[in-house]
């Protein structure tokens, strides 16, 4: 097909759009404060009865995270290779979609005493939003060509930080104000925003559905579709192997990525449990995180233009380790919020430029794309899982936050060590070469 058309350029961004509501409202503000606040003194020390099991909550919901992905990583791979063999890369996509959509809308039932109720259900929307992005992502280099993938990666992310802010603003607005929409208190409003985000998802996902292409593929044996979907993961591994940069920077986005998706899953229950925070300011914070993630994610496509990937990338990772130690010495309000203004001007750079530098990495003659983007999905969640675990780990067995920061400074460090190891095609040589370089 033709690549860099905008109106399927735009409706691809759109998923961001869509998408990131969730992240932003269920898995970053409002639904970890609620989850907090409403299972605080469900026990003693903060624990609840999760199926039989006496807990931490705040350990709980890290657990939960780190089983949602690890359900994920299992399970993209295959349906991944479907994807690319069998034609399925938008069905894939729109049931995941359907899945995360409708469980941030059942979240409005879960009010504290059932914890069973909200752990599951998170965990489906969280396994409904992490599976539709192997099959979103694959869809960039499909529809555009190698020297457009870091703006066009950044204006999804940047759309998706829009999108989720006037969403949040609105539910904000509802939370403080709940008489004003005929809610009986805060409360009520906050698992309405639930409700929102479901909504929302599902309704601007149509604009992506309905304008990017199908993968349909004629001659497909259907009876043999999953065995070959095993086989294309498999060819895929085998290029990933000799590929000396594919390998190097897979293995330093694990690392770094690591660290980047705990503290955007977990800051907030950081905020809420070391500084004692209360909701409204925790909420403020990660809003004021997505606001200057819009400027970040342009500031860095520009930087990499200027310097190339490599050295943003680095960039990025260094100033990362700054955030992890200066999170461990964290003390007051003012600092918190000094520490989210750097998390934001970083955390959608990273996340942007990181995609796209992978799709610049991707042998260009390949069409197996869903197939390449699963081996980066899949660290990706295992990266979350061994964050979140890990993170988790440390505060049950230290009773406190604040060490588990070390650790994903760790990480951060080896990820910057194996970044030094790429490198990445300028523009210029896209243009020229037929394949990118790999030493």
């Amino acid at each position: 097909m033709e690549k860099n058309l905008r109106k399927v350029v735009n409706s691809w961004c759109m998923y961001d759009w869509a998408n990131s509501v969730y992240s932003l409202v269920i898995s970053s503000t409002i639904f970890p404060v609620y989850y907090e606040e409403v299972t605080k003194n469900v026990l003693p020390g903060s624990k609840v009865n999760f199926f039989g099991l006496e807990i931490v909550n705040t350990v709980l919901y890290s657990y939960s995270l780190s089983l949602s992905f690890l359900l994920v990583a299992f399970i993209t791979p295959l349906l991944s290779g479907i994807a690319d063999y069998g034609g399925k890369r938008k069905t894939f996509m729109k049931f995941f979609t359907y899945l995360g959509g409708f469980s941030c809308i059942a979240l409005y039932f879960f009010n504290g005493n059932n914890v069973e109720w909200g752990i599951v259900f998170s965990s489906l929307a969280c396994i409904g939003y992490a599976g539709s992005l192997v099959f979103y992502n694959s869809f960039l280099p499909v529809i555009s060509t190698p020297d457009k993938f870091d703006i066009y990666s950044a204006k999804g992310y940047s759309l998706g930080y829009i999108g989720s802010v006037l969403l949040m603003v609105f539910n904000l607005i509802t939370i403080e104000f709940p008489q004003l929409f005929g809610f009986a208190d805060g409360s009520t409003a906050v698992k309405v925003s639930f409700i929102l985000v479901g909504v929302w998802w599902i309704g601007f996902a149509q604009i992506p559905f309905k304008y990017l292409p199908n993968n349909k593929r004629a001659g497909i044996d259907e009876t043999h579709i999953i065995s070959k979907g095993y086989k294309e993961l498999v060819k895929v591994w085998h290029v990933v192997k000799k590929h000396f940069v594919l390998k190097n920077f897979l293995i330093a986005f694990f690392f770094y990525n690591t660290g980047v998706q705990t503290v955007m899953y977990l800051a907030a229950l950081f905020g809420s449990k070391e500084l004692g925070l209360p909701g409204s300011k925790l909420i403020l914070t990660i809003l004021i995180i997505q606001l200057v993630a819009i400027l970040g994610s342009y500031i860095f496509a520009k930087f990499s233009e200027w310097k190339g990937n490599k050295i943003s990338l680095l960039t990025m990772v260094f100033i990362w380790i700054f955030i992890c130690l200066f999170a461990y010495y964290l003390r007051t309000e003012n600092q918190f919020y000094f520490l989210a203004v750097i998390v934001g001007l970083v955390m959608g750079g990273i996340q942007a430029l990181s995609r796209a530098t992978y799709s610049k990495l991707i042998p260009i003659n390949t069409i197996d794309h869903t197939s390449f983007f699963s081996f980066y999905d899949v660290l990706d969640k295992v990266s979350i899982v061994v964050g979140t675990f890990s993170y988790g780990l440390i505060e049950q067995l230290t009773g406190g936050m604040r060490n588990s920061t070390i650790a994903l400074g760790l990480y951060f460090l080896v990820g910057m060590g194996f970044l030094f190891l790429i490198r990445v095609p300028l523009k210029e040589e896209f243009k020229l070469a037929k394949k990118p370089i790999s030493n």
